[in-house]
């Protein structure tokens, strides 16, 4: 299919917002895209070459990689799309001739007989023809109605002083920035639909994941940790590697269960999984813990709680799905994969000797004197004594 004068076939890669930089920060995150995209061709071994192109990149990768290459660069983040494209060299007056040349000899498996087309391109400013010769000049052999306004089919040309792109669809990318460029996070991982989703956002905004799950085990079963380690597999297609931490609370929850009120439970359970957090956040040179609650959707995820919880905290607590509805979150949970696996049955640690009515306004005087009765950083130091880190790649 391809002609001789065609040096180079793969895969032209855009970027989004990463334009919105300065061109320091932009040099900073071409970079992390490209370590991304690099890591996960060759995990799969994939042979490419690499040519960055201003605000373009160009992997050259062979035909039959191509297939596998899609479904790679469909899940990195900071790729706002990419396209399968052929890649020109030469001056301005050989890329239209090329260019020409190439749709003369194979615009009839391109564009079926009663199809139309429209030519969309981008140029560079300084070129010696005009807009209008360089349309007539790509187009001149390709016999096939025009439509602008909708096109059947559609003809991307990008052309450059020395070089230009030939493609014929967009593929849609995950958006967002680059991993790593937003720094490191610490999530909040029970195993249910809501946290998977939180973290697969702040991945999404550039941020490089650690977990931490609480369980009670041996107090109920093991569903919960090997809910969340099916889960790791699934966000390994996110990011290189992972490192998971789990906390037993069950030894805790027996003590809280004799000095707590049932419906403060929640509650407690929630200022040590926080305060518990900060620590192995610290640790691991975290910026910001990340939660999966929802505004309303639980007792202990009212704003009333959720400032008794978070209170002498000290640390940055954000909550991507704080404003979104169940709906919501199971649409994206259901995209990302993570559905199937969230739904399936857990003893989870938040339910653990609770009553099905938990306080949805706890009282703050209340909850200042119960937290008299406990030596948190006791407490705290005998969880993280028994806690699992566990890394995964």
């Amino acid at each position: 299919m391809f002609q001789k004068m065609l040096k180079k076939e793969g895969f032209l890669v855009g970027f989004g917002e990463l334009f919105l930089k300065s061109a320091s920060v932009q040099k900073i995150f071409k970079k992390k895209l490209f370590s991304q995209i690099a890591f996960f061709l060759k995990k799969e071994k994939i042979k490419f070459s690499f040519l960055p192109k201003r605000e373009r990149f160009f992997f050259e990768v062979e035909k039959k990689d191509q297939k596998r290459a899609i479904s790679i660069l469909k899940r990195i983040f900071g790729i706002s799309f990419f396209a399968p494209s052929l890649f020109f060299e030469g001056k301005e007056k050989e890329l239209l001739e090329n260019i020409s040349s190439f749709l003369k000899n194979n615009f009839k498996k391109i564009i079926k007989k009663n199809e139309t087309f429209a030519l969309r391109l981008k140029k560079e400013k300084n070129l010696l023809c005009s807009r209008e010769k360089i349309i007539q000049e790509i187009t001149k052999y390709v016999k096939r109605g025009v439509d602008l306004k909708r096109p059947k089919k559609e003809i991307f040309v990008e052309l450059r002083k020395n070089y230009a792109f030939l493609y014929f669809k967009k593929i849609r990318g995950q958006g967002g920035l680059p991993l790593g460029s937003g720094g490191r996070v610490l999530n909040l991982i029970s195993g249910g639909i809501d946290s998977p989703v939180a973290a697969f956002l702040m991945l999404k905004r550039g941020c490089e994941s650690v977990w931490v799950h609480f369980h009670s085990f041996p107090l109920v079963s093991k569903s919960s940790i090997l809910k969340v380690k099916e889960l790791v597999k699934i966000f390994l297609n996110f990011q290189p590697s992972l490192f998971v931490y789990f906390c037993p609370l069950g030894r805790l929850q027996m003590k809280l269960r004799q000095i707590i009120p049932s419906k403060y439970l929640v509650v407690f359970y929630r200022k040590f999984m926080l305060r518990i957090s900060k620590e192995i956040a610290k640790k691991e040179n975290c910026l910001a813990i990340i939660t999966g609650e929802s505004l309303g959707q639980v007792s202990s995820q009212t704003l009333h709680n959720l400032k008794i919880i978070e209170k002498k905290i000290n640390f940055p607590i954000l909550r991507p799905l704080i404003e979104k509805d169940k709906e919501e979150i199971v649409k994206i949970a259901k995209k990302i994969k993570t559905f199937p696996i969230s739904i399936q049955p857990q003893e989870d640690c938040c339910t653990l000797f609770t009553p099905k009515h938990s306080s949805a306004k706890a009282n703050p005087e209340t909850i200042k004197k119960l937290e008299k009765k406990i030596d948190f950083k006791k407490e705290i130091k005998e969880v993280l004594k028994e806690t699992k880190r566990e890394f995964f790649n």
